[in-house]
Formats: C-alpha cells, structure tokens, sequence
C-alpha cells in the first residue's frame, strides 16, 4: 500500500511525527529525512512547504478541522489529526488539486493511522474543501474575544499574543501586533554571514620581513584592511554569484541567498575568497554590537558564555583574527559536551586563523569554572530564554513552550549574567542576549542587574547599532570600530528587533559597561 502515498507526503508525515512524539526539531528532521531520501528541487521544496507551514498554522487549522469534525481535536487519534493537518494545508495554503489532496490523504491514512477512519478523514476533507481559507477563518473566530481572534487567526497560543502585544508596547509599537504575528508565519528569507579573513604566522611574516620593524604594526593594518571591509566582502560575494545573492538586511555582513541550496553557495564564495555562514541578521548584529561596542585596546580577552551552538562565536572568532596586530583571545564555554562540538565545528568553518585565537571549554556558565580565573574586556551572554523570536526558523516551538517556562529561564538568565558581570574588568562590556521579546527576559532582567550592581551602566545600544548601519569601511580599522560618537553616548537604551521591521527574529541586545 506503501505505493500509493507520495514519498513526500509520507515524509512529512515522518517529521510531524517525530516533532511530536519525540520532541524533534522540525528542521533538522526534516533536513535529515530529505538527505537520506535524496529529494531535491520541487520534491524537497513541497515538503518543506507542507511541514514547515502545517506546523506554524496548527492552531488554525486545529479550529477548522474541529468545526468540520463536529468535535474537538482532542477526541481525534493523534495520528489521524497529523493526518487532517496535513491534508487541510494542502486544501486551504498551497496549489495542490483538490482530487490529490484528498485522495493522497485518505490513502496517508490507511497507511499509517487507523484505517477505519480513512472515511472520516475523507468526510471531514471534503467539508473543508467546500470553503476558501477566508471562509473558514470567519467562523472559526465568531464569538472568539480580541485575543482569541489574534491567536487562531495568526495561528499563536494566546499566552503569546498577550506577550508580544506587551513588547511592542514597551517598544512603542503596539499598533504593529498583527504585522508581527503575520510576520512569524512566513517563512525566513536564509541569511548568510560574510566572516572576516584573519592570517597566521606565515601571512604576517610575509607581509613584514621587508618592512621596517618600527612598521610592522602598520603594514600589517594596511595590508589586511580590505580582508575584513563589510563594503569589500559584499563586493566579493556579490560578484561571485549576483543572480542568487542580495546585500539585503541590517547587518553590514550579512547577505540574502534564494535559489540556491546554502552548502553550494558557501562552497563557490569560498573558492572566491570569501568565507560564509548560514546565520540569520539578528545573531550576526548580537555579536557585532559587543565588537563594536567600544575601541579595541592592543590586547583584550573575550568569552562568549553560553557559546552552543556557535554562531556567535564563529563570527567573534573571526574578528578576533582579523584584528591581528591586536592580541585578542576567546574564550568559548558551553555546559553541554555535544553542543560544545558544535561550537568547535563552528569555529573551524571560520577558517584556521579563528581557531588559532580560540579555547573552547565545557563548563556550567554560572559556575566559576567558565571562567578560568580570569577577568574578560568583552562577555557575550546569549542566555537560555524562550525563543518567542524565532517562531518563524522553529515553526513548532510556539506549540511546544508555556507561561510557565518562562520564571525558571529567567532565574537561569539572572544567574549567567551575575556571574559574568563579576568578571568583566574594568571599562569591560557586557552584550546581554535573547532570542525572545517577552519583557520578563528582556528589560526586566536588565534593570535588575543594574539595581543590584551599581557599578554598571547600560550604553546606547542603539546608537551602537546605528553606527554598524551606517558604516560602509571596515569595522575593525586602526583605532576604533565604530567611532567614538557611538560609544560616548549614554542614553541608556537597549536594542528590540523585529521579523516584521527589521527582516531579523526577535533578538534583544543590551550592551553594559563596567565603570
């Protein structure tokens, strides 16, 4: 019977499976499971349709298979509901014919549910086919309260709506709401990193055994400036492969692929001289904040304390090394053994020069272990938190956090950041960072850190911001990175980014100095 089910729709099947009951990441699943079938073009672009896009309009589709059903979705076999969902987003979100969506489904159903109700999946199909998706929502959201109507509409749990609606508010956008909700259910534009070159020993001495050693220091800046100009590395990329790239986005680094699969584009950039990472804007600013958040001194030391899976850290590694002459060491701590892997995989794609200037450890970040006895000019502390920011990259987490997760993430993140603050050296910055807009996370574990250590001050994070914006030379050049302006101002503000506003997830910098 195998036969008569598209490897597709079983696949996503396979996934929505996996996603809930044994609590997969739908991307990596689903990533895993095109590999090992060997989909490519429009077989793997239709079943990360139809997975990625059931799971983050679940709660919609859940109130219209309900009203079609006669009952509550709770009282339907959950594998029959995996069923239903699926085959109502083939009805109601995608261009598939209506006799394939139901016939593919009822036979989805005899294969891998019971097949006795293969009829009533058909009969409730049918009754959703006999309505548009706008049709169906009118219903669904009659007698609902404003919350409510945001939540099935927009497909959030209604905790949520509640949440983001308070973010915006305290960000002074709380007409934008729907924007935002809407925002989470498109599916992410993939955002790759341009990452600095740094050099070894053998690239320095080639530059410097002709050169006066009162200039070495100089040569060396001079020589290396166009490997590390956000203006140059676009040109670069850009040049390489125009048709699928697009210098779109915030980050100065950061660059929009389409129509391309990433490890092919990242392999071209690379034989042109340009390294690359899959990375959304949002992670690629959080670090370019804290590099830019005041002028490197000749020697610094940097931990990234909660380094997994090692995005962040790639990117300061790689600063770090293209800083040189500059002695700039990092240190990358992450609590759990296979993360800190990643963290070192991560690094390694940076390129050699990276790894050179990097130590990563495995230690519990609010332990003084993480912290090797020693005092740090730059900690980046991109906490444990809920993830409300990236609904739209992990289509299944919304379904998967509560309310009540949200007290323990918050006494994690306020222990991370005491510890961090106690070794942060004086004149030292802080970047604080959340994946999540929900203030208990954000600005109110900010404020608290301020009462209870009086010699901190929050900077203008979004001046900081501003001035990476606004630049189109090297970040790092020979004195300072973004200027003294940026870092001189203290207005005391933290930095909120947003899918709908910024193209970026959610992420929640804040920059704070020890005086």
């Amino acid at each position: 019977m195998a036969n008569k089910v598209a490897a597709t729709r079983l696949l996503a099947y396979d996934v929505l499976r996996d996603v809930a009951d044994r609590d997969a990441y739908a991307n990596l699943a689903l990533q895993a499971r095109i590999h090992k079938q060997k989909l490519s073009g429009r077989d793997a672009a239709f079943v990360t349709e139809l997975v990625s896009q059931t799971l983050r309009l679940q709660g919609k589709y859940d109130a219209i298979i309900s009203a079609a059903a006669g009952r509550d979705t709770a009282e339907i076999d959950a594998r029959t509901l995996r069923v239903l969902r699926l085959g109502a987003h083939q009805l109601l979100g995608m261009r598939v014919p209506q006799h394939a969506a139901l016939h593919e489904t009822v036979e989805l159903q005899r294969l891998v549910a019971n097949p006795k109700a293969a009829g009533f999946v058909n009969a409730v199909l049918r009754k959703i086919s006999k309505r548009s998706l706008a049709g169906w929502e009118t219903e669904i959201i009659a007698g609902r309260s404003v919350d409510q109507t945001l939540a099935v509409r927009h497909s959030h749990p209604e905790w949520i709506v509640r949440s983001l609606r308070d973010a915006l508010k305290s960000a002074g956008r709380a007409e934008q709401l729907e924007e935002l909700l809407a925002a989470d259910n498109e599916p992410p534009q993939v955002q790759l990193m341009l990452l600095p070159r740094g050099f070894g020993a053998t690239d320095k001495d080639a530059l410097t055994d002709d050169a006066p050693a009162t200039a070495a220091s100089d040569v060396t800046a001079n020589a290396f400036a166009a490997e590390f100009s956000a203006t140059l590395l676009r040109e670069k990329a850009l040049a390489a492969i125009p048709e699928h790239l697009s210098p779109s986005g915030p980050s100065p680094y950061g660059v929009a692929l389409s129509g391309m699969q990433p490890a092919s584009v990242i392999k071209q950039l690379a034989a042109a001289g340009v390294t690359a990472r899959v990375q959304d804007q949002g992670s690629q600013l959080a670090a370019l904040t804290l590099i830019a958040a005041k002028p490197l001194a000749d020697t610094e030391t940097w931990l990234d304390l909660c380094a997994g899976p090692g995005g962040k850290t790639a990117v300061l590694a790689a600063f770090a090394a293209a800083a040189t002459p500059r002695r700039i060491s990092l240190r990358a701590n992450e609590v759990a053994p296979h993360r800190a892997k990643l963290v070192e995989r991560a690094v390694a794609e940076a390129g050699s020069a990276a790894v050179a200037h990097t130590t990563v450890v495995n230690h519990d970040g609010t332990t003084a272990a993480a912290f090797g006895e020693q005092l740090f000019d730059r900690i980046l502390v991109d906490a444990p938190c809920s993830g409300l920011g990236a609904l739209r990259r992990r289509p299944e987490a919304r379904w998967r956090k509560q309310p009540g997760d949200i007290p323990a993430l918050v006494k994690l993140q306020e222990q991370l950041l005491q510890q961090a603050a106690s070794q942060l050296a004086a004149g030292g910055v802080l970047a604080y960072v959340t994946c999540s807009p929900h203030l208990a996370e954000t600005k109110a574990v900010v404020q608290r850190l301020l009462r209870r250590d009086e010699q901190l001050r929050l900077l203008d994070t979004a001046a900081v911001f501003a001035a990476i914006q606004e630049q189109d030379t090297a970040i790092i050049c020979e004195n300072t990175i973004v200027g003294d302006t940026a870092t001189t101002v203290n207005s005391g503000s933290t930095l909120q980014l947003w899918p709908h506003a910024n193209g970026t997830d959610a992420m929640f910098i804040a920059l704070l100095q020890r005086s």
